[in-house]
């Protein structure tokens, strides 16, 4: 199974990577399949509202978009703004609002609406602490009652803190991404 997108995506992930490690996380994008098998755990055409918290290349969000009905919306977070930029200009999609800054910064952008599908690839356990802290703790906070929080991790080592925040706490595994993924599925 191949990479998602071209050699230049990936040329372009990898520059972000060396640019800002603990930001990014990874050095290649996240394999289809594991896109695939981490959205599979929400019912996505059903959402209303959609979160994705680090867009990188836009992996997800091109996924994303696809599964999601004509009415719903897409709010998708990125910090690294030539990563954004460069999202924004590819996908061209009135249901796509990208914003080039922080998770941390969600509640300013839902105008009080709740997320039926938040859905992060963020490095958890190479973020700043305090950061962690601050987008897990306020992740819950934000879904509707029945929402789901989907979580791709390069390592397990997350799960305990997830577990502090959610009822509900399901771990899988995708063995074909390089490194192997463990996916999270969260709710209340």
């Amino acid at each position: 199974m191949g990479y998602a997108g071209g050699v230049s995506e990936r040329g372009r992930f990898l520059r972000s990577f060396l640019e800002h490690p603990r930001e990014v996380g990874a050095l290649l994008p996240t394999s289809r399949r594991a896109v695939s098998d981490m959205l599979d755990l929400a019912r996505v055409p059903d959402a209303d509202l959609v979160v994705e918290f680090g867009a990188g290349s836009g992996v997800y969000t091109r996924e994303l978009l696809r599964r999601m009905g004509p009415g719903a919306r897409l709010i998708a977070f990125e910090v690294d703004g030539r990563l954004a930029a460069r999202v924004g200009r590819e996908l061209d999609d009135p249901r796509l609002q990208l914003v080039a800054g922080s998770a941390e910064d969600v509640e300013r952008h839902l105008d009080g609406a709740r997320v039926d599908v938040l859905v992060s690839a963020l490095p958890f356990t190479s973020l700043p602490g305090a950061v962690r802290r601050r987008v897990l703790d306020l992740s819950p906070k934000i879904l509707t009652p029945s929402g789901v929080m989907l979580v791709l991790q390069y390592s397990p080592f997350i799960q305990r803190e997830l577990q502090r925040r959610f009822a509900n706490v399901e771990r899988r595994i995708s063995p074909v991404n390089v490194p192997p993924a463990f996916l999270f599925r969260c709710s209340q």
